[in-house]
């Protein structure tokens, strides 16, 4: 045991820093598993999308959805979703996608989707980003500027 206080003692920022990583290990752990949400790769997202019905939601901002976006996919922004979430009713039956562009700002959507009883709702990992690298297909909004 003295050689265990010993060591702590002599390494005691190499000690600082494991139980600094193991605490946010557990806490990654913890919140996954109790998430009510699935997430899911481009991929598999779009085997999703192609065997049953789906709704995509893209919660980035306007500006970022013009340059490109999931074809069909609804904008409604991160920043908005909690006051917009209501419009979203009608697809409460449906299988929910939601995406950002690096898969950060989709986690509190598909939370606050679960929150007002969404039963299937999944989170495209890695966001617009990853589903680009995949080479997926994607629409851009063309807007007339006279």
């Amino acid at each position: 045991m003295d050689q265990y206080l010993e060591f702590i003692g002599n390494h005691y920022l190499l000690c600082l820093a494991l139980v600094i990583l193991s605490f946010l290990i557990i806490q990654d752990l913890v919140e996954s598993a109790f998430n009510k949400f699935e997430a899911l790769s481009p991929l598999l997202a779009v085997t999703k999308m192609n065997s049953t019905d789906t709704v995509v939601i893209d919660v980035r901002a306007p500006h970022e959805y013009k340059k490109g976006h999931i074809e069909n996919a609804i904008n409604i922004p991160a920043e908005k979703f909690k006051d917009q979430s209501h419009t979203l009713e009608k697809h409460k039956a449906l299988s929910v996608l939601v995406i950002c562009q690096t898969g950060n700002r989709a986690n509190s959507a598909c939370k606050e989707l679960i929150t007002n009883g969404f039963e299937h709702v999944f989170i495209i990992t890695g966001g617009m980003q990853s589903w680009e690298d995949y080479k997926l297909p994607i629409k851009a909004t063309v807007t007339d500027k006279k």
